[in-house]
């Protein structure tokens, strides 16, 4: 590719930073100065997440400067909207880092008056983002529902918090957004904050309420895990002492908007 290292610094001229490619594609910055400068050549897996970054094909790279111009300015017309809230994540990837494992989570929810909804999620970093993977498993032996949800999701590191939104797998999705509270210095298991969401037992009604991830490591046993999840009353000795004082708290009240609204 005789116009790669050209190509290169055209595609870097459109970020605020090598420094913030390089977080976000998760390539060190020494090694990629080195692309840039001519003095190594990117391995072909390493130049496919470049050309990814830039929805590029790994060949574009390799095209005269002026084509390769205009083919990255048809992929940014088509991506800008999109790209800009993409560009939000992973945030301070290096303080992130330190919240990656496995949880198990706690939040009060209007579907589940006077119970606490235990779930069980996962922050995995890929490809220089760190995705969240969430499980939820509600069962009604009362009315016989069953319900088991998957969540996806993306997480970011900004002023000190950890800011995550996810979606359900399936049909019926919907997106819900989660502000926690990273570790302070004395301690490293519980995350406090705040999730939203809505409800899907009381026609969909959009709420609030605290939420308390509790971390149990990098490969705990994942059927335990599982099996700890579902509607728990706040008095259950399943419940960490720590996890029912936060959500027991006469100020940790599930904010929910009236149908009427």
């Amino acid at each position: 590719m005789p116009h790669l290292v050209e190509n290169l610094k055209i595609a870097c001229a459109t970020q605020r930073s090598i420094s913030h490619l390089c977080r976000a594609i998760d390539i060190n910055r020494q090694q990629f100065n080195r692309y840039i400068n001519g003095q190594t050549r990117p391995s072909a897996h390493n130049l496919a997440r470049i050309a990814k970054y830039f929805d590029l094909d790994a060949a574009d790279f390799g095209l005269a400067p002026r084509l390769f111009r205009e083919r990255l300015r048809k992929s940014n017309l088509g991506l800008n909207d999109s790209s800009e809230l993409l560009k939000a994540f992973p945030g301070n990837l290096t303080a992130l880092r330190r919240h990656i494992g496995y949880f198990q989570t706690y939040h009060r929810s209007p579907s589940w008056p006077g119970m606490v909804v235990c779930s069980c999620s996962r922050l995995i970093e890929e490809g220089g983002l760190v995705h969240v993977k969430s499980m939820e498993r509600l069962r009604d032996p009362a009315s016989g529902i069953q319900q088991f949800s998957k969540y996806v999701g993306l997480a970011a590191f900004y002023r000190n918090r950890i800011f995550i939104t996810e979606r359900v797998v399936g049909p019926n999705s919907m997106l819900s957004q989660t502000i926690l509270l990273p570790f302070d210095e004395y301690q490293r298991v519980y995350l406090r904050g705040t999730t939203m969401g809505i409800s899907w037992r009381r026609e969909n009604l959009p709420y609030a309420s605290r939420m308390i991830w509790r971390h149990v490591g990098a490969e705990p046993d994942l059927r335990e895990l599982l099996a700890r999840c579902g509607p728990l009353p706040l008095s259950s000795r399943q419940l960490p002492p720590t996890v029912r004082s936060f959500l027991a708290d006469p100020s940790a009240e599930v904010y929910a908007v009236p149908a009427e609204y």
